[in-house]
């Protein structure tokens, strides 16, 4: 019997993981299910990589036994993998095994630290697009003020290019993973732009907006935000192009990165600087854990027909269990049927509207 029979007749939730992507190795990524799995019994893993070191690592975590599965694949898409060249080639890999057993319906999401290009190139092939879907997108979680800690921003690279009805559906899938992931009830969704002025940016942000603003069911839509935005709480979700998603993310972690530098050079500068750093120490480990990008990880791939959330490649233990405790959350909420639903009937309410708009077309 395997794993996911047994979990499915127990009530766990099945994660599809592929243990030799990213960077951080097979310790990392065992590590860090290990690390989920002692906070909760429900869950256990399909492993997808070389059996051989993964047994040993497995067993050396006493709180995996029982709920994990190995699944034999001695091919391994490299980080420096071109994802067309994954795609005529990965078939196999413990990064393609582990997306087609989301499809196969053994797991319910699947989670990789592995290469985002080969990631989003397989799992469109394997799991196709959503109904509805012509660009699917990447969500990952921001820290802001708002109550939650967090904000949602898409794309953040899955696509440098987003038309209105990209941008349209970004907002739709972005407002069903606030309400699913961070129970929200009606998220507030702005458009990033250059200026909250409603005659600033490019003609696709405008006539996405027109759109938005006509079909707010299921979520408030608050206009133009910028990027001082981001991590405020006048906002729930931001929707942008994946280069312009892409490029803040990595500003963000580049500064979040300085800043934790920065503070170390400081409070070790002069003794009384140290001993300050004693008097303070509470506060600054709590103020560290705010900005760590590690406890955020986990960016989700938004518009397929099934869930898949991409780890931070560098991920440590303690990335690989944020990404891990996304996934579950997702995977116990339905996330994936709920999303489908919810885009079919915004592309309809998007296709009347447009209709309505132009109705010689």
């Amino acid at each position: 019997m395997t794993i996911s029979d047994t979990a499915q007749a127990s009530g766990k939730t099945v994660i599809s993981v592929d243990a030799m992507g990213g960077e951080g190795g097979i310790g990392a990524i065992v590590g860090g299910l290990a690390m989920f799995a002692d906070n909760d019994p429900q869950i256990a893993f399909i492993l997808h990589g070389d059996r051989s070191a993964l047994e040993p690592a497995v067993a050396r975590k006493q709180v995996l036994a029982g709920r994990v599965e190995i699944r034999h694949s001695d091919k391994v898409i490299p980080m420096t993998e071109k994802p067309s060249h994954a795609l005529r080639n990965g078939k196999g890999s413990s990064m393609w095994n582990a997306v087609e057993c989301v499809k196969d319906g053994d797991a319910a999401v699947a989670v990789s630290c592995g290469n985002t290009g080969a990631l989003m190139a397989v799992s469109m092939l394997v799991l196709r697009k959503a109904p509805g879907v012509h660009r699917p997108a990447i969500a990952v979680n921001w820290p802001s003020r708002n109550p939650s800690g967090f904000n949602i921003m898409l794309d953040m690279g899955a696509d440098i290019r987003a038309e209105a009805r990209d941008l349209v559906t970004y907002a739709v899938m972005g407002a069903a993973y606030a309400r699913h992931g961070m129970d929200l009830a009606v998220p507030r969704v702005g458009l990033l732009n250059v200026g909250t002025e409603e005659h600033k940016g490019r003609d696709a942000l405008h006539e996405a907006a027109e759109i938005l603003d006509k079909n707010q069911d299921a979520f408030t839509y608050v206009g133009f935000v910028e990027g001082s935005d981001i991590p405020s709480d006048t906002v729930d979700v931001i929707v942008t192009d994946g280069f312009t998603g892409n490029v803040a993310l990595k500003t963000g972690e580049g500064t979040a990165s300085l800043i934790s530098q920065r503070l170390r050079e400081a409070f070790s500068y002069s003794i009384p600087s140290k001993i300050a750093t004693v008097l303070a120490y509470t506060s600054l480990k709590r103020f560290q854990q705010r900005i760590d990008p590690r406890r955020v990880n986990g960016g989700v791939f938004l518009g397929l027909n099934g869930t898949v959330v991409k780890s931070h490649g560098a991920a440590d233990a303690t990335g690989v269990a944020a990404a891990t405790n996304l996934a579950f959350r997702l995977a116990q909420s339905g996330f994936s049927d709920r999303l489908a639903k919810r885009i079919a009937a915004s592309t309809q309410h998007a296709a009347q509207t447009i209709a309505e708009e132009n109705p010689s077309k």
